[in-house]
């Protein structure tokens, strides 16, 4: 329990010390523990961190100032090795306004190599080292202190086997020569994972998935887009969940109604009564756009017969396909942009096509492959039942 204990830097002596320690990598393995329920950015409570010789756990939540540590995090003359890290590097931005210029994300180089993605910490290493990790603290509240051993010990286990984890991938990713692919998921997990300030570019289309808007017109559409706005900034503004300030049903409830007044949306059950000035200016700039500024509304989409099953063979093909060539099918690509593809090629529809197949090493590596089939420069018979890849092509 002592070397436990001994680990978790709480004063900021300790601190400084530990920081001029890890100036002295040019390697580090990184994850967190964070609370987010409550609130609209992650509550950091610590952070693991493992050098190739030691671990170490930082207790943020008693030292005030970790501005250090992060200077060390995204410096580019060392490579920080996480997993799963979008979270690490969304909280890295909210800290210092910059992520990781070297990022290594575990999770990607595994789907890289052939392993499923996306494959859990625990399995991964299991996988990879042969070595099995407790999970029984999953759950925990990491706001609790002091801290107990199990807790302890279950936050040193997130990082003992990173750095062993990316030197055996690493060294698949040599043989298959795919660095280059992999430094683009990673830095591609860099942009996403940054988070922006609301409006539409970052939150782009996430308003239509709230139910109940396929039955209302353009402008009333717009009414949504502007509370959903509203609501997001005011939820980043209080550190709050946005569903905790109005519910998503009330959003779409309001712009059915259209009120006149502010003071007409205090019929509506569940809204607070201090935001009803705001909403209401939310839905006076709606009710102020050009029509052609409104959004469209967007008739669900059905795919005729021949759509849907020549799908069904792209994924087929993908499957065989990314068995053959170490590669997990699902970080190659989603249904959504098979169908997009496939969509485009019956429509016969030159303008250009926005999915991950269009872009980097899945536009050199993989689209051309998958239009061959699309194309009928390609066809496919069952072989081998047996085998993984039961597929023979031509």
């Amino acid at each position: 329990m002592d070397a436990l204990h001994n680990s978790l830097i709480r004063q900021p002596d300790d601190f400084n010390a530990l920081c001029a320690q890890l100036e002295a990598h040019d390697l580090l393995g990184f994850d967190t523990e964070f609370v987010g329920e409550n609130t609209y950015h992650p509550d950091l409570c610590l952070i693991q961190v493992a050098t190739p010789d030691a671990l170490y756990l930082i207790d943020s939540l008693e030292l005030e100032d970790l501005s250090r540590f992060w200077e060390i995090i995204v410096d580019p003359k060392r490579t920080v090795v996480v997993h799963a890290g979008r979270e690490e590097v969304r909280l890295c931005h909210l800290a210092c306004g910059r992520t990781p210029a070297n990022l290594v994300d575990l999770q990607l180089a595994a789907g890289m190599v052939g392993l499923a993605y996306p494959l859990g910490h625990g399995p991964l290493v299991q996988q990879v080292l042969g070595k099995r990790l407790s999970k029984g603290e999953t759950l925990t509240d990491w706001h609790q202190r002091p801290l107990t051993p199990a807790q302890l010990r279950y936050a040193l286990d997130d990082v003992r086997y990173l750095l062993a984890t990316w030197t055996k991938l690493e060294n698949k990713l040599t043989q298959l020569d795919r660095h280059d692919w992999a430094r683009e998921e990673f830095e591609r997990l860099r942009h996403i994972a940054t988070p922006l300030e609301p409006n539409v570019d970052s939150l782009g289309e996430k308003w239509r998935r709230l139910k109940g808007c396929g039955g209302l017109d353009s402008r009333r559409l717009a009414a949504v887009r502007e509370l959903f706005l509203w609501r997001e900034r005011k939820g980043a503004e209080l550190n709050r969940p946005p569903r905790v300030l109005v519910r998503d049903d009330l959003l779409v409830e309001i712009a059915r109604r259209q009120p006149k007044q502010a003071r007409d949306l205090s019929v509506v059950r569940g809204v607070a009564h201090k935001f009803l000035e705001e909403m209401f200016h939310a839905l006076e700039t709606a009710r102020g756009l050009p029509n052609e500024e409104c959004p469209e509304v967007v008739e669900r989409e059905v795919d005729p017969p021949q759509v849907a099953m020549a799908v069904n063979i792209l994924q087929a093909f993908l499957a065989d396909f990314a068995a053959r060539n170490y590669l997990a099918p699902n970080l190659i690509a989603s249904v959504s942009d098979l169908r997009s593809l496939t969509r485009a090629q019956w429509e016969r529809d030159e303008a250009p096509i926005e999915t991950l197949l269009h872009t980097g090493w899945r536009s050199r590596a993989i689209l051309p492959e998958l239009l061959d089939v699309l194309q009928g420069r390609r066809w496919l018979r069952l072989a081998d039942l047996r085998s993984v890849t039961p597929f023979e092509f031509r």
